[in-house]
């Protein structure tokens, strides 16, 4: 391990030094991060599992740096040119980037008027314009170098001017000085092209905004308008400030030479530094907004996915369309298929009676309970045809509008093909609508991460990077809920810490074998499962009505020696967890002081926390303390709404400059930034998040573009 970056690490995020070490030595080892946030606490003072993935991902960047800085020593070294003095800019550099302008003066170059020039002989000419020496006339000096190769005195000095244009803009320092400036200083500059999309860019149209102010939405924008061809987009800075710059790092008093240099520099600016400058803005700029807009995806995926399960109930999936007529499918409480059937209430046939009589059928001989709907094009007839339905059942009914996103990915994928394979596509997709509802973690799990709709800009990111962040979402989403060993799919246990597809299949075989895991224990007969994938993933893995009860909670194996020590103190068994006799365990540990009881039972306080939660409510789904869906039995319209009108909605998505919130209408509505709070706020996430239901208030309703503008402002006051 390396020290330097354990210390650097610990400062940065300002952890203790052994805390440092040992999150390296964890990660190195191969343990995952829902793994050491959950059941190594004690080794990392409590770290949670974003700042852990926020460590792993800066410890790769300063691992990559110093491979990187070796590999330039190296090469530097192989050339003969290396010095102490790189060798302490070297030590210095911070960024990757630091570390190539260092290495770019001596990086094998394809031919340039540079290499053309040192190759005709005339380095020795540029040293002597580069030194601006008194003691030199230039032109004299420029005889001195015609030969066969260089014809005229004019020649020999373009070449000395190219090699040292190239010097100059190979300098580290001034690069570094010039990169802050253009961040300080620049401003991006766009203008419309004529092109059939332009219209969509209106915004942008003479657009003007310093590089440092420039939100991460606009710049995702902006490229896609370049990328489309509407925009032309410039990095402007005033040259006076960058040229000046320039001049203080070589420019010297010598009449000889002043033009010359002059000339020389202004072409490295123009012709070298400038472009690559430009591009590298840009570049960051477009990798800052990535980030940003990942980061919403994170922040918007996690409560997405930790929506409050609708459990117990039956439902029917509608998946609506028009030609083909919409799909049912209806799930039991456990999410398996009980019927399928195609109804047709919408044009072009509009056999609405007929679909009404089929589904209350359906309805009466199942007992549903709530009729989930898709939310694609035609949700709101489907909407309204479910209100009317729901009028003509005699037993209580309602519905919910769902998110589709992703739906149509999952059904025509081999997973959906591998679950359903005597289904059509749109049928698959009716089931998943129903699963959603019941289980959105279960079901979502399933659908490629990209795929499910949340945040902005989704096709525009890189996509590796996209994936390995939402993935990570995703596992710590199943983790911190925690797997029943045996109901849940391969994919569900794909995600849980130190296991993949190929064992989960295993899992999934094996259950099915002995006919259902009685105890963690038999995990360790599972092929491939090995004792470093069991400690990994035991404590994340539930057997209900299992034999051993603590099997049933996050409390890992490794702690039930520990966890009846704990009971056994005060006077408890098993059998009281059993039966909810234990609601005063944590009054007796305060009284008897935790850290006392810790120290007794061989643990640190953060895990007898951890293990007294879990012993208070054995198989609790964290789920359940989230907002539940919204179940409706009527239907809302665009031309309903009057501005006043006061709703409760759920947010859909939140972006940068403000939040999407469902009202029950088809289109959700946006409250932009400024409409959200009272208090100044920076980002919309910081006042509400994915599921967080609203008071808002209807602003305005454009009914030919189909946008509703809300506000949660001045509400309680009316």
């Amino acid at each position: 391990m390396n020290t330097d970056i354990a210390s650097q690490l610990a400062q940065e995020f300002s952890l203790k030094q052994e805390y440092s070490n040992n999150i390296i030595n964890l990660l190195d080892e191969g343990c995952t991060i829902p793994f050491i946030a959950r059941y190594r606490k004690e080794m990392h003072g409590t770290c949670d599992d974003q700042t852990l993935r926020e460590f792993a991902d800066r410890l790769k960047y300063l691992r990559n740096l110093n491979d990187e800085k070796t590999k330039v020593e190296k090469a530097i070294t192989e050339q003969g040119k290396w010095t102490e003095e790189l060798k302490i800019a070297l030590e210095n550099a911070k960024t990757l980037t630091e570390v190539e302008d260092i290495y770019r003066p001596y990086k094998p170059k394809r031919k340039t008027r540079a290499s053309v020039a040192i190759a005709k002989g005339l380095e020795g000419l540029a040293d002597i314009l580069l030194a601006q020496s008194k003691a030199y006339e230039i032109e004299k000096e420029a005889e001195k170098y015609i030969t066969e190769e260089v014809k005229s005195i004019e020649e020999a000095l373009q070449g000395a001017k190219d090699i040292v244009a190239e010097r100059v803009s190979d300098n580290a320092e001034l690069r570094k000085e010039l990169r802050q400036l253009i961040e300080d200083k620049a401003f991006i500059k766009c203008e419309l092209l004529e092109n059939e999309n332009s219209p969509t860019y209106e915004t942008y149209a003479n657009f003007k905004q310093e590089v440092k102010n420039i939100p991460s939405h606009r710049i995702l924008a902006i490229n896609r308008g370049e990328k489309e061809k509407c925009l032309k987009v410039d990095i402007e800075i005033n040259p006076e400030l960058t040229m000046k710059v320039i001049n203080r790092y070589f420019k010297k008093n010598n009449a000889d030479t002043d033009k010359l240099m002059e000339e020389t520099l202004q072409d490295s600016y123009d012709r070298l530094l400038f472009p690559a400058l430009e591009r590298e803005c840009r570049n960051n700029l477009t990798d800052k907004a990535d980030e940003q807009a990942i980061k919403m995806f994170e922040v918007n995926l996690k409560p997405l996915l930790m929506e409050a399960p609708l459990k117990n109930n039956i439902i029917l999936g509608l998946d609506p369309a028009y030609r083909t007529g919409c799909k049912i499918a209806v799930i039991d409480t456990n999410g398996n298929v009980l019927d399928t059937t195609v109804i047709y209430p919408t044009p072009p046939q509009s056999k609405t009676e007929e679909s009404i009589e089929k589904l209350k059928k359906l309805i009466e001989k199942y007992r549903v309970d709530v009729i989930s709907i898709g939310n694609g094009t035609v949700s709101k007839e489907a909407e309204i045809f479910v209100a009317e339905l729901i009028k003509h059942v005699s037993r209580p009914v309602s519905y919910a509008v769902v998110s589709e996103a992703g739906a149509s990915v999952y059904s025509a994928s081999k997973l959906g093909a591998e679950e359903f394979p005597d289904y059509d596509v749109s049928l698959r997709s009716a089931v998943s609508i129903a699963r959603r509802l019941q289980d959105p973690l279960a079901e979502l799990i399933k659908i490629d991460v990209k795929s499910i709709g949340v945040g902005q800009y989704q096709h525009d990111m890189p996509q590796n990077r996209l994936t390995e962040v939402l993935t990570g979402v995703v596992e710590d989403c199943v983790n911190s809920v925690g797997v029943d060993i045996n109901t849940a799919s391969p994919s569900l246990l794909s995600y849980v810490s130190g296991l993949n597809m190929s064992i989960a299949k295993n899992i999934v075989s094996f259950r099915a074998k002995i006919k259902g895991i009685k105890n963690r224990e038999q995990l360790l007969q599972v092929p491939k499962l090995g004792p470093k994938a069991y400690e990994q993933c035991a404590g994340f893995l539930r057997v209900v009505g299992g034999e051993e009860i603590l099997d049933n909670t996050a409390v890992h194996p490794e702690s039930y020696q520990a966890t009846k020590k704990l009971l056994k103190l005060f006077d408890m068994s098993e059998e009281d967890v059993k039966n909810g006799n234990i609601s005063n365990l944590p009054k007796l540990i305060e009284l008897k002081g935790e850290d006392k009881v810790a120290k007794e039972c061989e643990i640190g306080v953060p895990t007898l926390n951890d293990i007294t939660k879990e012993l208070l409510k054995p198989g609790r789904d964290i789920r359940e303390s989230m907002p539940k869906p919204v179940l409706r039995s009527d239907v809302i319209t665009l031309e309903d709404l009057k501005e006043g009108m006061v709703f409760t909605g759920t947010v859909r998505n939140v972006v940068d400059f403000g939040a999407f919130v469902d009202i029950g209408v088809h289109q959700d509505g946006l409250v932009h930034i400024s409409q959200i709070s009272d208090s100044f706020i920076k980002h919309p996430s910081e006042a509400l998040k994915v599921g967080q239901q609203v008071e808002v208030k209807v602003m305005s309703v454009d009914l030919p573009k189909k946008r509703i503008s809300l506000t949660m402002k001045g509400i309680e006051k009316e």
